[in-house]
Formats: structure tokens, C-alpha cells, sequence
């Protein structure tokens, strides 16, 4: 059977950071994040008794090394749920760039996830779906839920899984996604997280700022919610910057966009940064005054607009991918 499914990536507003386990890849906390659209990722996958072996291609690309192994363990995961063990066709293509610090793995993991269980004949719930996309990245399963979504640390899936939390914010947010275009490496800073001396710190506060945050979603007050994100995004850089291979993501044009967020608030502009592990920025204002930021920050580095994005989900066969 064949099945065709989107999702749309993350932005993380407080950010897990280091896996507890990482095959299952358990968060050492909860962690809240909001979806963005239209970016998307959209996989097509087809479980078939003739294929010979499984194929994995990647916006054209096929697929090798650690990336491949995160595809295979979400795919084998899906065919002990199924009991089934036909080989399988896997094709993803993103509409946002990749790589560079908008959550390419988090849209794409959960597309994957609720492409593959349809495929598979699974009948599952939102939760049980975030389940299986947390087996690849546990962004991913915010992202199956969509919204603005919290992921439950735990150590087994009946504890660690996303569901939706409810907010006025969402009609109102818009994000300028401003690109600056450097690799980053978010499995090994993930891996080596727990090793940096600024990680018992970070774990110290951060289940009062996870509180806070869905204190401030729930009155929907913008500016507290969204200053939690500015100031989590700097507990995490401090995080990996301070670990054994020291990793800086931000660029010299990241800094710039600090700045220029932190003057338009000097000048009564509801605006604040937020950035996950990479050099790209997100800048979440209002649909107010959304075109102001965008016309600033487009002077420093290429910007997209984006809105709040849903849960993933099926599409029609005509959108399948082959």
C-alpha cells in the first residue's frame, strides 16, 4: 500500500536538549514548540512484497550513512507495529531550506512517521503517531500534533508523546524566518549535551520555564511567551557552545538580526528572537507590525513569512510523490 502525508517544521520556544536514550531518542525534559507553515514536508511511502530492498531518496537525493540509519530505525519500527516485513519505497522532498536551523528534521520525520503508518495499514492516534516520529527526531513528534504542541519526557511511549496545547496565539503569530545559510550539526550536539558543565544548569530552570510558558500560552500574553523563547534560545547556545567540541552555530549576520530585533522592541515593536541549534533566526512579532520587521530584517539576510501550521497529516493520492 501506498501513502502520501505533510507535515510542517518546528520552532522550538523551549527547547529539549540531549537524549536520555538515544535509540528512542527520550528527552531528559519536556519541551514546548510551535509549528510553521506553509513550510512543509510532504513523503510518499510504499510497502511492497516485490520490492527487493528498501529505498530511501531525500529531496532527489538517495540516502546513506546516519541519516539513512534514522530513516531505517523509524521504518522498521512501523513494520513490528504492522507485523509485516515487505521492503519499502521512501521518497521526501521539503519546501524550506534544509539543514541550516529551520527544523527540516522535525516536518520530515513526521511526515515520514504518518506516511509510513498509513502505508502500513496502522490505525493510530495523534499521540501513538508521535510516538513513532519521535523515534527519529523528537521534534518530530510536535510536529505530528502541529500547533503549538508539548512533547512529555518519560521513559517508555505511554509517558513520551506530544499532544496539542490550545492558545489564542496562534491566529495572531506570524514568524519571519530569516536564512543564514551555515551547516550545523544537531545530533552531536545533542550527543555530547549531558557533557557540558552548563547542562545541570539548564536543567535546573528549565521546568519552571516550561511552566511559564504554558502559563503565558494559556492568557495568550505574546510578550511573555515569546521573551521565555528569546531567553531559552540563549540557555541552549550557552549549552552547546560549552560542550567538548564547542559548537558556535551563530553567525556574524545572526548577531546582526539580534540587534536589529532588539531596537525595533527599544522602539515599541512586540519582537523577539528565537534560534535552535543553527545560524538562521526566527523572529516571532504580530500581524500588525509583520511588515515592518520583514522590511527591516530583509536588508540584512533573505527572509520568508511564515503563520502557525497544523498537525500532519494524509494527503490525497494525487499528491503522491510517485
Amino acid at each position: 500500500m501506498k501513502a502520501t502525508a505533510r507535515a510542517h517544521p518546528i520552532q522550538g520556544l523551549v527547547k529539549y536538549h540531549g537524549m536520555r536514550d538515544p535509540e528512542l531518542r527520550l528527552p531528559y525534559h519536556d519541551s514546548i514548540s510551535v509549528c510553521t507553515a506553509p513550510s512543509n514536508t510532504t513523503t510518499t511511502a510504499e510497502f511492497d512484497p516485490s520490492f527487493d530492498e528498501d529505498r530511501v531518496v531525500i529531496d532527489g537525493e538517495n540516502v546513506t550513512g546516519r541519516g539513512r540509519e534514522r530513516v531505517d530505525h523509524v521504518v522498521d519500527h512501523v513494520r513490528d507495529l504492522a507485523g509485516i516485513d515487505d521492503r519499502v519505497r521512501f521518497e521526501s522532498e521539503s519546501s524550506f531550506p534544509t539543514n541550516i536551523g529551520f527544523g527540516s528534521s522535525s516536518s520530515g520525520f513526521a511526515a515520514a512517521a504518518v506516511a509510513l503508518c498509513e502505508a502500513a495499514g496502522l490505525d493510530l492516534s495523534p499521540e501513538e503517531l508521535s510516538t513513532v516520529a519521535r523515534r527519529g527526531s523528537s521534534s518530530a513528534a510536535r510536529a505530528v500534533t502541529g500547533g503549538v504542541s508539548i512533547l512529555y519526557d518519560g521513559l517508555n511511549d505511554e509517558d513520551c508523546y506530544a499532544e496539542r496545547i490550545e492558545t489564542d496565539l496562534e491566529e495572531d503569530l506570524r514568524i519571519v524566518a530569516c536564512e543564514v545559510p551555515a551547516f550545523k550539526h544537531t545530533e552531536q550536539a545533542h550527543e555530547e549535551a549531558a557533557d557540558s558543565h552548563m547542562f545541570e544548569a539548564r536543567l535546573a530552570h528549565i521546568h519552571d520555564q516550561i511552566a511559564e510558558m504554558r502559563d503565558a500560552l494559556h492568557r495568550a500574553d505574546f510578550d511573555d511567551a515569546f521573551e521565555l523563547a528569546e531567553h531559552d534560545s540563549l540557555s541552549l547556545a550557552a549549552t552547546t557552545m560549552t560542550g567538548p567540541s564547542a559548537w558556535v552555530y551563530w553567525q556574524p549576520e545572526t548577531l546582526e538580526i539580534f540587534n536589529a530585533v532588539r531596537d525595533m522592541r527599544d522602539d515599541g515593536v512586540p519582537v523577539y528572537y528565537s534560534t535552535d541549534t543553527g545560524a538562521s533566526v526566527y523572529v516571532n512579532t504580530t500581524e500588525e507590525y509583520v511588515d515592518r520587521v520583514e522590511s527591516e530584517l530583509s536588508e540584512l539576510v533573505p527572509t520568508r513569512v511564515w503563520e502557525v501550521g497544523g498537525p500532519a497529516r494524509v494527503l490525497d493520492e494525487s499528491e503522491a510523490l510517485f
